[in-house]
């Protein structure tokens, strides 16, 4: 099936139906060919205007389930998904060029993983127990959902993205109009036709499609939209802030990240090495946890620089459909010429590249395609050591002591992920208290897992997505009392004025 038939409705999900958008029309382009994939009709601010009334209408309804009958159907949810893996891996692999290995084994597998964990999360919205905090009356906590969630996800990883906003806001009784990257809106469109088949109620889920000048701004500012979640840019979360503020919406955002892999002079070489490459290269390094600076203490550098360019040169670069493949293109020949712009910069300041910094020829000259990358002899101050370059690119710079090492890594605007690598409890444990990180691995890099929280410090953002932690993001709480005293004037009234005769 491909993707011109799977989408042949529209590329709009609203009210429990597929729909043609009534905006433009745009082309997508397949980057591992460069040849157009298919014709999309995006959204006009009429079409969200339909999306939000249909979410405001299902909230209704949505938000008094019990918590068991939404975890029920969101179980169901799970299933389907299960059930549409080959097709959701194919999709998500030609439309963002990602190997088809990594679609299969981590993409789809994850976003089953995370609905059903969601599932189970769904019952466990509890607040405190009740008690007696005040004289003459017991309280209680009632944890809410907030309303209509209006929600930008990235191209990057579109299902796993479309799963980390959808799930736990439906598991906390909201309902959800979704924007996906105009670049890759196929999966999260088959995920809401799954959420359909397993019996979701129409309108709890609904899907747009366009540009963020478009439609998302509008789906951000709109009245009937309670809160905004946003995953994405730095420069782009401040702006969906700004536009939030004049409401006085809540904001949630995971923003960009600058990981640090900081590699102590204990540590095993060989691990390391296969975990920078591995942590540098993932999804094309369009990953916000990438790990895109490799701080190395000076005894193991040289070592691990030659080891790590030797990997690289051996990763494989292909056809993302092809199961050999290990790196396909990165999303865009745009976004390939913004990576390879930087690695030419570097080059042009006198860093030295150990391995890739080019793009290939031959018979994948037509695609976006860009070698794994190794830079050394770049300053602490240059820009591919500071700013988010969003490819398989990996910097690496030696440091002398643990405090220099440290410092270095929380050398930068961003906070989302780290990682260190060490034989040492004492360097793991201090790495893990002093790293400025919303995740920090030791002796691993990338892995994430349903019941652990993601989300960042500093200029990646605030908020968690994934874990229980995530249902907290998505409800109110508030706070209810039960006066127990029976007379007409209490104590604490006297504080405002007596009782007189």
């Amino acid at each position: 099936m491909t993707q011109e038939t799977t989408f042949a409705a529209g590329h709009q999900f609203i009210d429990g139906r597929y729909r043609q958008g009534r905006g433009g029309e745009a082309k997508r382009v397949n980057p591992a060919t460069g040849e157009v994939a298919e014709c999309i009709r995006y959204a006009d601010i009429g079409d969200v205007d339909d999306a939000v009334t249909a979410a405001g209408r299902a909230y209704h309804t949505w938000s008094r389930a019990t918590p068991g009958e939404r975890s029920d159907v969101i179980h169901r949810l799970a299933s389907e998904l299960d059930k549409r893996a080959g097709q959701l891996a194919a999709v998500e692999t030609a439309q963002t060029g990602k190997s088809i290995r990594l679609s299969t084994r981590f993409d789809v597998p994850g976003t089953v993983d995370n609905a059903s964990f969601f599932a189970g999360a769904a019952r466990q919205l509890t607040g405190l127990a009740a008690g007696e905090y005040g004289a003459g009356g017991t309280s209680m906590i009632r944890r809410e959902p907030i309303g209509v969630i209006g929600s930008i996800a990235p191209w990057n990883y579109p299902l796993q993205m479309a799963a980390w906003k959808i799930l736990p806001a439906i598991a906390a009784g909201n309902t959800i109009v979704l924007k996906p990257s105009e670049l890759t809106p196929g999966t999260a469109l088959l995920f809401a036709g799954a959420a359909r088949d397993a019996g979701i109620p129409d309108g709890v889920i609904n899907i747009v499609t366009g540009t963020g000048a478009g439609i998302g701004e509008h789906l951000v500012t709109h009245p009937g939209v309670a809160m905004v979640s946003f995953t994405g840019s730095t420069a782009v979360g401040r702006r969906i802030m700004e536009l939030a503020s004049r409401s006085a919406k809540r904001v949630h955002l995971e923003l960009g990240g600058k990981a640090p892999f900081v590699v102590f002079d204990d540590a095993g070489l060989e691990a390391a090495a296969h975990g920078a490459v591995a942590g540098a290269i993932i999804n094309g390094g369009q990953d916000c946890t990438a790990a895109t600076r490799a701080y190395v203490q000076a005894p193991l550098f040289d070592a691990f620089t030659a080891r790590v360019a030797e990997l690289m040169d051996r990763v494989v670069v292909g056809d993302p459909a092809d199961e050999d493949t290990d790196l396909g293109p990165l999303i865009s020949h745009t976004h390939r010429d913004r990576v390879a712009g930087f690695v030419e910069r570097a080059r042009a300041a006198g860093a030295k590249v150990l391995a890739g910094g080019y793009a290939p020829g031959g018979e994948l000259a037509a695609g976006a395609f860009y070698r794994p990358t190794l830079v050394t002899g770049a300053p602490q101050e240059s820009e591919i050591v500071r700013e988010e370059v969003f490819g398989p690119v990996l910097a690496a710079l030696p440091f002398e002591s643990d405090d220099e090492g440290l410092a270095l890594a929380n050398d930068t605007a961003y906070g989302l992920a780290a990682s260190a690598w060490t034989r040492s409890l004492d360097r793991s444990l201090r790495a893990g208290a002093e790293i400025q990180a919303g995740c920090v691995w030791i002796n691993e890099h990338i892995p994430i897992v349903s019941e652990m929280p993601h989300g960042g410090y500093k200029a990646s953002g605030f908020g968690k997505d994934m874990s229980a932690y995530s249902l907290e993001e998505y409800t109110n709480i508030k706070h209810v009392m039960l006066g127990r005293d029976k007379s007409t004037h209490k104590d604490w009234h006297d504080t405002v004025f007596r009782q007189r005769a």
